[in-house]
Parts: C-alpha cells; sequence; structure tokens
C-alpha cells in the first residue's frame, strides 16, 4: 500500500477496539487526516504519549481504504505535555483543536491553518500570555482564513469607515448606524480595540487590556465562532468554568 510521512498536529482520538485508537490529525501538506494507531493503548506501545492532542508529530502512515495506519510518529514538539499541566492553557487548546477540525476536512490542504494553530499552540506552553486572549486571537484567525473576517472598524455590511459602536454577529461584524439591525449589541470601544488587537496580532494592546474588556470580548468571540460554524463547540463548556 502506498505510504507517507508528514508533519502533524494531533486534534483528537478515541478509542477503537480493545487496544487501538482513532487519531485525528491535521498534516502540514495532507490536510486533516484519519488513521488508526495500532496497539497504542498498550504499555508496550512503541508510540508512547506521541500521539495524544495537542502534539505536533512526524507521522508515517500508510493509506486504507477508510482508514489510515499509523506506522512512526516521533515527536517534533511536546506542546500537549506543556499544556496539560495549566488548567486555563489546557481548556484553551482544547476550543483551538475542536474548532480547528470543524474547519478543515480530510485530504484537503491547509497549510495556513496548521501554522496558525501550532503558533498557537507554541503560545500556550510558553505560558507568557493570557491563555484566553491566545485562544482569542487564534479563533478570529481561523475564522478568517475560512473566510469568516471579523470587521471591527468599517462597517460590515456597507463598508463606511469606522469606528462604528454596534456590533452584530450575523453581519460580520461592527455596522454603522444606518445599517444597525435589531439585537445589534454595543460593546465598550475598548473590547472593539481589544479585539482588533487579537486578530492584528498587537500583543501591546492586548496585554495592556483590562479583565472585563477581555471577558466582553471573549464572549463576542465565543459567539461569532457559534454562528458561523453553525453548531456548538463541546469544549467551549468547560472553558466557561475556567476561573
Amino acid at each position: 500500500m502506498p505510504t507517507y510521512r508528514d508533519a502533524a498536529i494531533v486534534l483528537r482520538t478515541y478509542k477503537l477496539g480493545e487496544a487501538d485508537r482513532i487519531v485525528i490529525m491535521l498534516g502540514r501538506t495532507r490536510g486533516r487526516i484519519r488513521a488508526v494507531a495500532k496497539g497504542v493503548r498498550r504499555t508496550s506501545s512503541k508510540f508512547g504519549a506521541r500521539l495524544e492532542p495537542g502534539m505536533v508529530v512526524d507521522v508515517q502512515c500508510y493509506e486504507g481504504r477508510n482508514l489510515d495506519t499509523i506506522t512512526q510518529a516521533d515527536g517534533l514538539a511536546p506542546y500537549g505535555d506543556a499544556i496539560s499541566r495549566d488548567y486555563p492553557a489546557w481548556t484553551s487548546a482544547s476550543v483551538m483543536l475542536e474548532t480547528c477540525e470543524q474547519l478543515t476536512e480530510e485530504g484537503s490542504p491547509a497549510l495556513q491553518h496548521f501554522r496558525l494553530l501550532a503558533g498557537g499552540l507554541a503560545a500556550l506552553a510558553g505560558a507568557e500570555r493570557d491563555p484566553r486572549l491566545v485562544l482569542d486571537s487564534y479563533l478570529l484567525r481561523a475564522l478568517a482564513i475560512a473566510g469568516w473576517r471579523a470587521s471591527f472598524a468599517d462597517c460590515a455590511r456597507c463598508g463606511m469607515s469606522g469606528p462604528h459602536r454596534a456590533f452584530h454577529v450575523p453581519s460580520g461584524g461592527v455596522v454603522c448606524p444606518v445599517c444597525r439591525p435589531p439585537g445589534s449589541t454595543a460593546p465598550a470601544p475598548e473590547t472593539l480595540a481589544l479585539l482588533s488587537a487579537l486578530f492584528t496580532s498587537d500583543w501591546t494592546v492586548a496585554d495592556a487590556s483590562q479583565s472585563r474588556h477581555r471577558g466582553e470580548a471573549s464572549g463576542m468571540v465565543a459567539a461569532y465562532l457559534q454562528w458561523h460554524l453553525e453548531r456548538g463547540v463541546r469544549s467551549l463548556r468547560h472553558l466557561e468554568r475556567t476561573p
């Protein structure tokens, strides 16, 4: 059977039979991969903990009809191990991994998503910034890659130059007074500035933001995410319990 090798980020795993595990990964060149790791749940497994969510691996597989089979996996970046030691970082990573899986497709190259997710996991593992800021920055940029870029300055409907105060999730961001539909919210100007900074990776502004504006921004990002995915992100429920 044909084989291939790729750098990949483990997104999710689940059990198969008594000792195997299905591993969902995002490959650097191959896009989303669905493969089986045989015997990985045995203590004698050659894969060890390298195929856990959040790990970046150099993986070799052979192609199957329904599932590929992992034959080798070497660790490239043990982000999962570092992140799992901090609950806020781990819950943020869980949302990132789940979102990435929903935004990508099997067999469809997604290099931008791979680079963005790898960078986000590295930031969480480095523990230099608030995990919620890292998460919100990742989500805004991942949605933009998928074609759902939010506007935080100019009107998302007519393009009128901002800044504008109203925000409407279905419209795609801020809206001017003329375009403002019912149900729009009026976040604090500092919150909109924070969202813009997170999207552009302006960490000087983001790191200096106040907690109340961070909380408001997170709620807006979560609403924007779930609106466009058209289904719930299960890991967000754990995130909401983070102190």
